[in-house]
């Protein structure tokens, strides 16, 4: 046991990110303490996101419902969070997401919008949020957030959100410049190449129209392309680019759990060369590295691909459930095959 455990239970920090299409975060938490609770571990729960999608559940999950724009212009039931520090969390995908279009196949990559994600925001303004925090990530459209801004400043007689006293927040995990929001994003959103080229010259003609009037110039803001565009778009309102995982991290206190830690467990679906590169195993990694001393970390993924950055997996446990307990049942027993590798692997 380390010395930074008082007690003679050791403390397990679990900080994963979800298991995309098969466990949010917090079920992987979940599964993390049905293998180390037995084992005498008491577990600290935090359940990570870099940005987009996950948000919600890294926060404690949604505790409200509002029916906004959908991105096709039809009415959909959005969730978010406000809680009672004050901090309101919405995800641009509960609103404006690429599945609520029907996906690439049924989106319309021209008109979709991000109208109902600034209605979220306004709400929450309204509803005496003093901090908002948007997560971009899993959108429909490439309005370059043009929806958004709208309906933020109809709904606000004008006022942006900082003229409220509240803080506005866009947590994202690209560093995509606006104009370049269509090219890099735009066809797994079902735009065609020539559809590309329309949005790209439209983004171009609305960075002019946000300097003109807005006086807010996003040439070379990085991650103002990010969800179409709705990053450069938050600027607008006068909000703030942050990495995900960085906030994400501030927020939940992940630096002061890990002081007390004597193991971590993280993880993703799967492990990558991008895992690095502000996600989620990444990011708890070097947090644990800067406590200044040792601290064993585990990562679980149903995966670990050979383009993996081996330099940083030597600096973990990186356990691949597929390799352990077989594709099958590490995608159809996720849950089941973690709570085993937790009882493998964590030091004894």
């Amino acid at each position: 046991m380390s010395a930074a455990s008082s007690s003679a239970a050791r403390v397990l920090v679990v900080a994963p990110d979800k298991f995309r299409g098969s466990l949010t975060a917090p079920e992987v938490v979940e599964a993390v303490r049905a293998g180390a609770e037995p084992a005498g571990w008491e577990i600290v729960p935090l359940p990570m996101a870099d940005g987009g999608e996950g948000m919600l559940d890294a926060f404690g999950g949604a505790n409200r419902t509002s029916t906004v724009t959908g991105p096709g212009g039809t009415p959909v039931e959005a969730q978010w969070r406000l809680g009672e520090d004050g901090v309101a969390v919405i995800e641009s995908a509960s609103a404006s997401g690429l599945v609520l279009a029907g996906g690439a196949e049924g989106n319309d990559p021209i008109a979709a919008t991000s109208y109902g994600t600034g209605e979220l925001i306004a709400e929450a303004v309204e509803s005496g949020a003093t901090r908002v925090i948007v997560g971009l990530g899993g959108s429909a459209m490439s309005d370059g957030g043009l929806g958004a801004v709208e309906a933020v400043l109809e709904r606000l007689g004008g006022q942006r959100p900082g003229d409220r006293d509240v803080e506005l927040l866009a947590a994202c995990d690209v560093q995509t410049v606006f104009t370049d929001a269509a090219k890099v994003f735009g066809p797994q959103k079902g735009a065609s190449p020539e559809q590309v080229v329309e949005l790209t010259e439209r983004l171009q003609g609305l960075q002019d129209r946000y300097r003109d009037e807005h006086g807010v110039d996003l040439t070379g803001v990085e991650g103002g392309g990010a969800a179409g565009g709705l990053g450069g778009g938050l600027v607008v309102l006068g909000g703030r680019l942050m990495p995900g995982l960085q906030l994400v991290a501030e927020q939940v206190g992940l630096a002061d759990a890990l002081s007390r830690a004597d193991a971590v467990v993280t993880g993703e679906g799967a492990l990558d060369a991008e895992s690095f590169n502000g996600k989620v195993v990444g990011g708890v990694l070097d947090a644990a590295k800067a406590q200044g001393r040792r601290i064993p970390v585990i990562a679980l993924a149903g995966v670990v691909r050979d383009d993996a950055h081996q330099e940083r997996l030597g600096e973990l446990t990186a356990v691949s459930l597929s390799d352990e307990f077989g594709a099958d049942a590490s995608w159809n027993d996720t849950a089941g095959c973690i709570t085993r590798a937790v009882q493998a692997h964590l030091p004894s």
